[in-house]
């Protein structure tokens, strides 16, 4: 018994049990976490289109599974912005708020766990290096702007619905309402709230500082979301808001659902694979990205294939449990780490003190406007908007620019779905773009060094009969007509020359039909009386090449270096030319 609970106990325990004053500052950041993470799960779930209590049951157990298996020990896992849109995005075809769209949800969740666990098997984390920045930012950024959009009708009363810009100005067409006057001025009051305590915190300061001490300023920032809610709900039942038309927060079930096996058969798998798919690789990347940066920060080991089963654990857990799909969060994670946790021991009593609240406290929740949740989400949505990463890409890197304004673009405009796609093809074609156009370059000796350097950069010595070329890019099918167009063209620059030495440095793999664009060049210059020579061929390029025609047609020689080539063609009496 005494080895099997110390194989069970995870190892981030034991410092805290040699320790044990270190376990007080965790307890207390798990507290103030489960007051924090209430408003923000009701709200998720009310975003993803689901009884506001799923977004309890989303924020217990799978925070509980993460907090034991998971790679980060203060990533924050549950319900968060985007995976609750993306949800809603996947089940818009089904009736909203229905029994039937509420199972989908809970299968949706368990497909989402069981992809990433069979990406953990398989060793699938390698695949977030695939997916560049500006696709990341820019459907965060998109998903926030449809975050915002899509709480509009709980915020305002204004009738928006669709995944995307255009579906919602078509649905909007020919109704009546724009807005619920009422619901409008609640929301849009506590938004400005909601504004200025997070973006210019000195101006609540200033109003609050003749009434409280200025020593707790600090704290009513910080829990000021947990003290609208709670006055809200009081303003509400008093003044009757339902009775207003202001749509309220109804009591939630003080128990926690059984453990159940979601509805599962081919048909569904078929219908919601492509979304499961969308939402385990977004949910994957997002909470890798937050936690793989806080590990760099925290000198922590951080293990993306350990993501894959941490997250995917939850999910399943999530699903059993009534939830629906979860991930780490940047907001949640953020705020985890300004209340100083350090281990997952406050992400484990967060759950827990969750669970508690939804059990004995939820009565007191009864109430709740649903335009105080509204207001809540898009509070949280406006501070995903990455501005930043697109100012800096467009003066560094204006094709990373480009790749993160049209998944933007197409993420309003169509969807998340369509918007991931699009952003990947745009990303993946600029890459195509850029191999296709190989740079090749003409390099000359820096005087007597054995450094050779672009002619067209640098103040380098050529020869009369020796052309050395460069090619930075591996050779590939896609940039072959490209570089034999170099080819050809230095050569025709150069008509004296009768030994072109081709460098091979940046070059990593050759295909077929590099090869054979190769072995073509070589049996031009045969013609014409002069050699092909190579230098500096990568091991694994060599092997690959040894046995092919390239190589055993070669007119020339293979140099180890360039300035081995150059030394053993310049004894042939080669004229030095500048």
């Amino acid at each position: 018994m005494k080895r099997l609970s110390i194989t069970l106990m995870p190892t981030w325990l034991v410092p805290l049990l040699a320790e044990p004053k270190r376990i007080l500052p965790e307890l207390g950041t798990g507290l103030m976490m489960a007051v924090l993470v209430i408003p923000q799960s009701l709200g998720y779930a009310l975003l993803a289109g689901l009884p506001p209590v799923m977004g309890l049951y989303s924020a217990i157990v799978p925070t509980l599974v993460y907090a034991y298996v998971g790679s980060s020990s203060v990533n924050a896992v549950g319900p968060v912005a985007i995976t609750a849109i993306m949800t809603a995005g996947a089940l818009s075809s089904y009736a909203l708020g229905s029994l039937q769209y509420q199972q989908m949800a809970i299968t949706l969740a368990l497909m989402v766990g069981v992809l990433l666990m069979l990406a953990h098997v398989i060793r699938l984390g390698w695949i977030m290096q695939f997916v560049s920045r500006g696709v990341t930012s820019g459907f965060i950024s998109g998903a926030s702007v449809l975050i915002i959009l899509g709480q509009l009708k709980h915020l305002i009363g204004m009738p928006l619905s669709g995944s995307g810009l255009i579906e919602m100005m078509t649905k909007m067409v020919g109704q009546g309402r724009l807005f619920h006057l009422p619901t409008a001025v609640l929301g849009l009051g506590a938004l400005g709230l909601l504004l200025i305590n997070r973006y210019r915190p000195t101006l609540m300061h200033g109003v609050l500082y003749r009434l409280l001490p200025k020593s707790s300023h600090a704290h009513i920032t910080r829990f000021f979301i947990v003290i609208l809610v709670a006055l809200s709900i009081i303003i509400a039942r008093h003044y009757g808001f339902a009775n207003l038309g202001i749509a309220t927060l109804i009591s939630l079930p003080t128990h926690l659902p059984l453990p159940a096996l979601p509805v599962v058969n081919l048909d569904i798998i078929i219908t919601l694979l492509p979304s499961a798919l969308l939402i385990a690789l977004i949910a994957f990347i997002s909470s890798a990205s937050v936690a793989g940066n806080l590990a760099r920060i925290r000198q922590e080991s951080f293990t993306p294939n350990h993501e894959l089963k941490g997250l995917g654990l939850a999910n399943i857990a999530s699903s059993f449990f009534g939830g629906f799909a979860v991930s780490g969060g940047i907001s949640r994670t953020s705020l985890n780490v300004a209340l100083g946790a350090n281990t997952p021991l406050s992400s484990m009593v967060c759950a827990i003190g969750v669970l508690i609240i939804a059990l004995f406290l939820g009565q007191f929740i009864t109430g709740l406007p649903y335009a105080i949740l509204s207001a809540i989400i898009i509070t949280s949505a406006i501070a995903m908007i990455d501005v930043t990463s697109f100012k800096i890409a467009y003066t560094q890197d204006k094709n990373e620019a480009l790749t993160l304004a049209m998944t933007f673009v197409a993420c309003v405009g169509f969807g998340l779905n369509v918007g991931l796609i699009t952003g990947l093809l745009v990303s993946f074609a600029l890459i195509i773009y850029r191999s296709h156009r190989a740079h090749v370059a003409v390099v000359g000796q820096i005087a007597d060094s054995e450094h050779f350097r672009n002619i067209c950069r640098h103040q380098a010595q050529t020869f009369e009969n020796i052309i050395l070329i460069r090619i930075d890019e591996s050779l590939y099918f896609g940039n072959v007509a490209s570089v034999r167009a170099a080819l050809d063209d230095i050569c025709c620059k150069y008509p004296t020359a009768r030994h072109i030495v081709i460098i091979m440095t940046a070059v990593n793999h050759m295909d077929l039909s590099a090869q054979e664009m190769l072995a073509d060049f070589n049996r031009t210059l045969i013609m014409d009386d002069k050699y092909l020579h190579f230098a500096e061929i990568k091991g694994p390029v060599m092997d690959a090449l040894i046995n092919t025609p390239i190589i055993k047609g070669l007119s020339g020689q293979v140099f180890l270096s360039t300035a081995m080539a150059v030394k053993t063609l310049n004894s042939q009496n080669t004229k030095i030319l500048s």
